[in-house]
């Protein structure tokens, strides 16, 4: 029956077979008809049809139609209809949609609200056992990244997968004129593969009469490998077709190019004989499994593609190697062609299914369409790589760049995604509304101030519940350490420079009063008050004003304050925070390249001191008591080494930190303790050495001031021992400004740094609230001869990542991600408690020689060099360009541009250092200030736009887990 008759006739067996009509316009497109398919056929087309029919009839409940669908129990119903509308038949459950029900309906939406989930993907191919049976065998897993069994007999490192570009177009091909069938409700195996089966006889994919055959190659046994069996050892089979009188026989699916793939493209390897990793539990809980089956079928005309999502997820019994439910199925069946490696083909379609931008299209997809639509983003979002010779490593480092802005592109969330809370997806993004910027204007006078109090203060018993945490008690021992350390080293380095009159005492008393208050009436309690290096500088500059001028140092600094707190409330009336804006990273790096460079100055400063105190001579004229000005023997030296051991101690542990020896854990603790060991470790050498004298620290007893022949606790605004001079009280302006500046910057910049999006703080900050709180408390705090204090960078990045949850079950090789920051205010208080405490330690403090507390001077002023791109440009200056890092600053810029750039900061850096070597030291800040307006109207006329960005661009890593090379100083623009 050829002709129209036959057509005809085959109309009406369609419609036969689906009472209420079937037409979908998918399948005209895949232009495979029906009568192509009889006419390959070798029986008659109505024998065919007939026999198919009676065949199906216990099956016909999973039969998709186009208004409606089969149920488990055979009822059938219209495709959204309630159960009272259901068809005669019966209802009761409910609807599942298909490829047919949405594509052949017209409608793209779907019919229930679906969720994504993570992913978990098997490759099974089919093989022939060592018994000579076909069965499956797992060839490879995904968890984010690939996992192969090596020949060797174990599982190998997660790498990435590298794809043939054939094998993306076979499947963007495959997935366009294959069998898609979307949510349907099957519950095991058998019930699925059936649908399948149906379906792709339906679309003209299989003959009816090879039906059987292939529903038993499905239905095989999963094997997974092992050092016995495993798809290396194993040969690949090719399906024949029952009573052909042919056996099953072995053929390669293109197994040569494996080889290729996985020797030199595949991950290390891991040791012979490694066991394999335990994936239950790196799987996340939620996690949906995709199966991926691979195929040689002998009597197949083309290959084809079979994709099954179920409407609910099931644990398929003896499949996975892991207990997880399957979501998807991908079958990839054909004829052994030379040109087509189902292998890699299987390949592609794991790997895009373990990308969580496809597989969310898969969860959402309401047709074939959408389903070629997101393969042909994923094309879009990779990198063919031309048939050249083999580029070497550092070529292959010029695609990063490349491969991050389509990955950009690609995470950017699509226009029209609907999401069932708008604000919360914007969260979840990492940004804020617009209106919730804490940086923007109100436009009233205390608004951004009342808008921080708002903001924050709602969410304070949360503050208080989320510090019942075990990680919470272990951040507040290790911060606690973390602060103490340098609050004793600046606090004997200050009393050095202002002579006793502010030292370790005050430091500490200052510094727990100040942070219990910050912690308890902040807007961001995860930042770390305390002392930092350019308020050091200015004290010391301050100090030697005082003294030049006949004035009472300690008198200037309480109408210093004084002057201080009139100036936060005026800025933070107008809301200046948002200055903070235009603090590029051009000024931050001259300010912290500076502040690094005093520190390492006064370091070897001091110790030249020493050898002129205490100079290396033939003889010595050695005392029973230690005379001033009467040179020690050996004092120089025992000085150098205890300087140099403490900065080299505490440099390599923080090298140990990143390192490979030991767990990480354990190398993590000593690494994050790495100054206080070196304290301890130096101070312990110099206690042993009883012979020869060194400068210690200087510690009162209890709650005294340090030099109690000086001041007292309270310090009178006329004047301690003479009047203070009216019009220096008004003068104070100028400095206090100058102070202002200084906290301003640090304070602001720190908030900055830790309210980036990729620390998912949910809480929010309050930059106005934060900055009227340490500015005025600083200003109180001189009344009582205490120093200033600001937020510190490093540690407020340390305090945070401490108290960063990071998710532990994650893809082998992948790096963790955050799961939540604990953001509450106990553990600032409690670190605050214990260095009050610490005030009574003064019989360990005194045993601190001052050398020790030099050597980790030394440390932060070199550690605080790293991260900074001013220093790199500046040894750039001695590298030849072939040995210059692939770095868009150095690749998008001009060498010579490059090095312009980096020679005007040298000039504002030997400015700055001039300044502050003469009786103007004090104008250091408001020098400083001025990089802003140069960085923004006259360095613009010398450079291009895409020059200053990649230059002056803010694109410091945010590190949470270090890794070999890489810690938290190389996220800090500022010293701390």
């Amino acid at each position: 029956m050829e002709g129209p008759g036959q057509e005809a006739y085959e109309e009406r067996m369609r419609r036969s077979l689906d009472p209420e009509g079937y037409e979908d316009p998918g399948i005209k497109s895949s232009q495979i008809s029906l009568g192509e398919m009889s006419r390959a056929s070798t029986a008659s087309p109505l024998h065919a049809w007939r026999a198919r029919a009676e065949e199906l009839s216990p099956l016909r409940q999973y039969l998709p139609s186009r208004r409606g669908c089969y149920d488990l129990d055979g009822r059938r119903r219209a495709a959204g209809a309630p159960p009272a509308q259901a068809s005669g038949r019966g209802g009761g459950q409910p609807v599942s949609a298909t490829d047919v029900d949405l594509e052949a309906g017209g409608s793209r939406r779907p019919l229930f609200q679906r969720e994504t989930h993570e992913g978990y993907v098997e490759l099974h191919e089919l093989v022939m056992d060592s018994t000579k049976d076909l069965c499956w065998m797992e060839a490879s897993h995904w968890l984010k990244l690939e996992e192969d069994f090596k020949e060797e007999g174990h599982w190998g490192q997660p790498h990435l997968s590298f794809l043939t570009y054939r094998s993306l177009l076979e499947v963007r091909w495959a997935l366009a004129k294959g069998a898609v069938l979307l949510d349907v409700a099957a519950d095991s195996m058998p019930a699925i593969v059936h649908i399948l089966i149906d379906q792709m006889i339906y679309e003209g994919q299989i003959k009816p009469q090879d039906s059987d055959d292939i529903l038993r190659m499905l239905l095989l046994r999963h094997k997974h490998p092992s050092e016995a069996e495993s798809t290396g050892t194993l040969p690949p089979a090719q399906l024949q077709r029952s009573g052909t009188g042919q056996s099953d026989t072995e053929q390669p699916l293109l197994r040569e190019q494996q080889p290729l793939e996985m020797r030199r493209l595949g991950g290390k390897q891991s040791p012979s004989g490694a066991s394999r990793p335990q994936l239950h539990e790196k799987i996340p809980e939620d996690a949906e499994a995709t199966l991926v089956l691979v195929g040689c079928v002998a009597f197949l005309e083309q290959p084809t593609l079979g994709f099954v999502r179920l409407k609910a997820a099931v644990t398929l019994d003896g499949v996975l190697d892991v207990s997880l439910p399957v979501r998807f199925l991908f079958v990839v069946l054909g004829p052994d062609r030379p040109h087509i490696s189902y292998h890699e083909i299987g390949r592609a379609v794991a790997t895009m299914m373990s990308e969580r931008v496809f597989r969310r299209d898969a969860y959402l997809a309401d047709g074939r369409q959408d389903l070629v639509r997101g393969v042909e983003d994923f094309l879009e979002a990779s990198i063919v790589l031309p048939p050249t010779e083999s580029p070497s490593e550092q070529l292959l480092r010029s695609l990063v760049p490349l491969q991050q802005e389509l990955l950009r592109r690609r995470y950017q969330p699509p226009e029209t995604a609907l999401v069932e809370d708008p604000l919360k997806d914007l969260w979840l993004n990492g940004s804020a509304p617009e209106d919730d910027d804490p940086l923007s204007r109100t436009g009233r006078p205390f608004g951004g101030l009342v808008r921080d109090i708002r903001r924050r203060y709602p969410k304070y018993l949360s503050d208080i519940k989320d510090f019942l945490s075990p990680q919470c008690l272990a951040a507040v021992i290790f911060i606690y350490f973390a602060a103490l350390s340098p609050a004793v080293t600046f606090g004997g380095l200050l009393s050095e420079k202002t002579g006793g009159m502010m030292g370790v005492s005050e430091l500490l008393i200052s510094t727990c009063v100040q942070c219990a208050l910050f912690s308890i009436l902040s807007a961001q309690p995860l930042l770390v008050v305390g002392f930092s290096g350019p308020l050091l500088v200015f004290e010391e500059a301050f100090y030697s004003f005082c003294s030049a001028n006949d004035l009472e140092y300690i008198v200037g600094r309480v109408w210093i304050g004084f002057w201080l707190i009139l100036l936060v409330l005026v800025v933070v009336a107008c809301e200046g925070s948002f200055l903070v804006r235009y603090l590029s990273r051009y000024t931050q790096e001259i300010f912290s390249f500076l502040i690094s460079l005093i520190f390492i100055f006064e370091t070897f400063s001091k110790l030249v001191t020493i050898f002129k105190d205490h100079p290396l001579t033939r003889h010595y004229n050695v005392q029973d008591t230690v005379q001033p000005n009467v040179p020690e023997p050996n004092t120089a030296l025992l000085s150098l080494v205890l300087m140099a051991g403490t900065f080299f101690l505490a440099f390599f542990l923080r090298k140990f930190k990143n390192s490979a020896f030991l767990p990480g854990r354990a190398r993590r603790l000593i690494g994050d303790f790495g100054v206080p060991i070196s304290i301890f470790i130096m101070a312990l050498a110099d206690f042993f050495i009883k012979d020869t004298y060194t400068q210690k620290l200087k510690v009162p007893r209890g709650l005294e001031v340090t030099n109690s022949s000086a001041r007292h606790w309270f310090i009178n605004p006329k004047g301690e021992k003479k009047l203070f001079p009216i019009w220096m009280m008004f003068a104070s302006v100028v400095p206090a400004l100058l102070v202002f500046i200084l906290i301003f910057l640090e304070t602001q910049i720190t908030t900055l740094i830790v309210s980036k999006p990729e620390r998912k703080l949910v809480k929010g900050s309050g930059f106005h609230l934060d900055l009227l709180l340490i500015v005025a408390m600083g200003g109180l705090a001189a009344l009582l001869g205490m120093p200033w204090l600001s937020a510190t960078t490093v540690r407020t990045i340390t305090h945070a990542n401490a108290l960063t949850v990071m998710s532990k079950t994650t893809a082998p090789g992948e790096k963790s991600q955050i799961l939540e920051v604990k953001e509450q205010r106990i553990s600032g208080l409690l670190v605050a408690v214990l260095i009050g405490v610490s005030i009574l330690m003064e019989p360990i403090l005194k045993y601190i020689p001052l050398a020790v507390l030099f050597g980790i001077f030394l440390y932060m002023g070199v550690t605080s060099l790293f991260g900074i791109q001013l220093f790199d440009r500046i040894l750039l200056l001695l590298m030849p360009p072939k040995y210059h890092p692939d770095e868009p600053y150095v690749t998008r810029v001009k060498t010579w541009r490059m090095h312009l750039f980096t020679f005007t900061q040298i000039v504002v850096l030997v400015l700055l250092w001039v300044v502050k070597s003469t009786p103007a030291s004090l104008a250091l800040p408001f020098v400083l200030i001025l990089t802003v307006p140069l960085r923004r109207f006259l360095l613009p006329r010398i450079f291009r736009d895409i020059e200053l960005k990649c230059l002056d661009a803010d694109d410091a890593v945010v590190t949470f887990e270090e890794v070999e090379g890489t810690d938290v100083y190389n996220e800090v623009q500022m010293p701390s």
